[in-house]
């Protein structure tokens, strides 16, 4: 039996095996992105235990501990817990570890930048001995994740307005025309395919001979909010630009659409129901590469004064790699002395908690956010739970985004710079 919990994780054992050999040429300033790469495997793992681990669960005591017959659909959602909760425990240790960390002579600031042989064992130890642990801790590990979830979505979201206030002003400073009709081209664009996506939201979720009005009102929220974003950063005494506003409302159109496509495939109002696994794959696809950009862009944007994972009392210094952002004596430029006396250029402790709640998010998208059994059970990310959860995520970064607009104005003492 204990042979059958280590060959459910036995993925964990070979991406050991094959990032060991890298793991001595990751620098400091490679550090962040091979953290990405470790979570991007979790979530290759994750998928995997679904797909293929669920024989073996049905043979470990003590995760079938039923008796009755569960469905399979109850171990896969069972094993992508058992996988998230590995990664979670070991970004949240290592954020836990962070804490308090504010220059690079705190021994911890290796920690986080080196070890990555010693760190790959430990991220495979967690995962596997996650398997071990009885049914209640992955039960309320769920009910956490929920919480941790919509955490995360909020953090995807200030993610979403920081890229997009960046682009527009990374072409604004340029000042020439070349770049301002780029961001004429960008705006008409994004707008167009808001109106356009809206247009055939209503012909999806919308069908005839049917009483969706709530599919109805969700898709107009839509359009209006767009149209919303356009008038308030127009507005003259905004400080705003209508670039960042079609890109909001292209996000919200997006998240409009995932709402509505994750409605339960036997919902008349439903459009897509014959082609819900289809759908349910390609929400999921596109829920988990939004997961992995805002992962990355964190870690890219990791060590920029602008970033809010950068701490606000960390005096910068230095020449920056156009990359990472990282100042060249972080990579090791310079003599001891004054690598020790540079304050860290971000929040390792931030840093790791997206990683952790990432975790969390990833394992709701891959169980529809329930470990209720249903009919569907090849289905992932369908059901009532996943709509409102994403419609609620639109609403969110609506409201965001429209505070940062008017709270310059409601509170003009305070600096929002």
């Amino acid at each position: 039996m204990w042979c059958a919990s280590c060959l459910a994780s036995a993925c964990a054992g070979c991406t050991c095996n094959l990032c060991a050999s890298a793991a001595s040429a990751i620098s400091r300033r490679s550090a962040r992105l091979a953290y990405c790469g470790l979570f991007a495997a979790s979530l290759v793992l994750s998928f995997l235990t679904r797909q293929f681990a669920t024989p073996l669960l049905k043979q470990i005591p003590w995760i079938n501990t039923f008796d009755y017959v569960q469905p399979d659909e109850w171990f896969q959602m069972n094993a992508v817990l058992r996988v998230s909760l590995g990664n979670f425990l070991f970004f949240a240790i290592f954020a836990l570890m962070m804490i308090g960390v504010k220059d690079q002579n705190d021994q911890r600031d290796a920690w986080h930048h080196g070890g990555w042989i010693a760190k790959i064992v430990v991220w495979a130890v967690l995962t596997v001995l996650m398997f071990c642990v009885p049914n209640i801790v992955i039960t309320i590990y769920e009910i956490l994740s929920k919480f941790g979830s919509g955490l995360f979505l909020l953090v995807q979201v200030v993610m979403l307005l920081d890229f997009t206030n960046n682009w527009n002003d990374s072409w604004v400073e340029k000042d020439e025309q070349k770049w301002e009709i780029a961001l004429l081209v960008v705006t008409v664009v994004c707008y167009l395919s808001t109106f356009a996506f809206s247009g055939l939201l209503f012909m999806w979720f919308n069908p005839s001979g049917h009483d969706c009005g709530l599919n109805v009102f969700f898709i107009t929220m839509t359009i209006i909010l767009a149209f919303a974003f356009a008038i308030i950063a127009l507005h003259p005494q905004v400080n705003g630009s209508v670039m960042p506003a079609s890109i909001i409302s292209v996000y919200c159109a997006y998240l409009c659409y995932t709402s509505l496509s994750s409605e339960p495939d036997d919902y008349a109002c439903n459009g897509l129901h014959r082609h819900s696994k289809q759908v349910s794959m390609s929400a999921l696809i596109l829920g988990m590469l939004t997961t992995v950009l805002s992962v990355v862009y964190s870690a890219v944007r990791a060590g920029s004064s602008t970033t809010f994972l950068s701490p606000p009392s960390s005096p910068r210094s230095g020449t920056k790699n156009p990359l990472l952002g990282d100042d060249n004596v972080e990579a090791g430029n310079g003599n001891g002395k004054e690598l020790d006396a540079r304050p860290v250029s971000y929040s390792y402790t931030f840093f790791h908690l997206i990683f952790a709640l990432a975790s969390m998010y990833s394992a709701m998208l891959l169980t529809g956010w329930t470990s209720a059994a249903s009919d569907s059970s090849e289905l992932m990310d369908v059901g009532w739970t996943t709509v409102w959860v994403r419609i609620c995520t639109e609403w969110a970064t609506a409201g965001l985004y429209i505070w940062t607009l008017v709270a310059p104005l409601l509170f003009p003492d305070r600096d929002f710079s």
